[in-house]
């Protein structure tokens, strides 16, 4: 689970486990909502943005009893496509993102087979990403199941924030088409440490693996706190290495003490990122 750039919970199994396997999903939801309303305050809006492989009604009934959001990617069922397809074209709504791409979406209520409940479903046609139209039959189509806007606690929340605007559907097609950012976090994760584990065994694996998200999320904060006027909040570890640590020195002895002696503009660098370590960073 990540907050943005910063993971913030982890779980290692073994390679032969779907995402979804057993309750760890529920458990590790549960977890973090108390973390969050005991570290932070009781009545903040939460909302979970999950892929299609969290498609699953226990993990839907948890965030509806945490009274908590979720977006959801939904499965491209035979009666949700033919249901789609047999609608009219005034019945569509277009949806224009950030980066010119055009949606056509359409809402309604979809119930599974062994759903107790009706949940809103939104329906999403990609028409054109750019410049490049795309043919019916051609384009990806996506499905978003959601909680929002179904006059449930989350929605008196958001109302509270004034966000209401998470309630309306071309936000939420907005906000779930933004989950690919979602993906920078494992990327970054990968940059900094390694996609091969070194050892043959589970448990020395699973060591590894949580010191390296550990280390991760230090060098994150690092940054935010102390590195932001040298490497932007969202560079890699590589880049991190090479701006910060991977600088030229020599080391001299003079006086009886022994100097390392770097570049002027290295040592302002330096300067200025000594100077951000011996303050503390204001919690908000």
């Amino acid at each position: 689970m990540n907050w943005g750039r910063l993971i913030v919970d982890a779980v290692f199994r073994g390679g032969d486990k779907h995402s979804n396997h057993g309750k760890t999903v529920q458990r590790m939801i549960e977890h973090m909502v108390a973390k969050i309303r005991k570290q932070y305050r009781e009545d903040v809006p939460i909302i979970i943005r999950m892929d299609s492989g969290f498609f699953d009604q226990k993990i839907f009934k948890v965030c509806e009893k945490l009274e908590i959001g979720y977006l959801c990617g939904g499965k491209l069922y035979k009666d949700i496509k033919w249901f789609t397809i047999s609608q009219e074209a005034e019945n569509w709504t277009r949806y224009v993102s950030g980066h010119k791409d055009c949606w056509e979406f359409i809402e309604f209520g979809s119930k599974r087979g062994n759903w107790d409940r009706f949940r809103r479903t939104i329906y999403c046609r990609l028409t054109n990403k750019g410049d490049q139209l795309y043919l019916p039959g051609c384009r990806p189509d996506t499905v978003i199941i959601t909680n929002l806007g179904r006059g449930e606690p989350i929605d008196e929340q958001l109302k509270k924030m004034s966000a209401e605007n998470y309630l309306e559907a071309h936000h939420i097609v907005g906000c779930y088409h933004e989950r690919g950012t979602d993906e920078l976090a494992n990327r970054a994760l990968k940059d900094f440490g390694q996609e091969q584990l070194p050892f043959k065994r589970f448990n020395p694996n699973a060591a590894w693996y949580y010191s390296m998200v550990l280390g991760h999320f230090l060098m994150e904060t690092f940054k935010i706190d102390v590195g932001s006027p040298v490497v932007s909040i969202g560079a890699y570890a590589t880049t991190v290495r090479r701006r910060l640590i991977d600088m030229a020195g020599k080391i001299v002895s003079h006086s009886g003490k022994v100097v390392l002696k770097v570049h002027e503009s290295c040592f302002k660098v330096f300067s200025e990122l000594f100077d951000r370590c011996r303050v503390a960073p204001v919690v908000p």
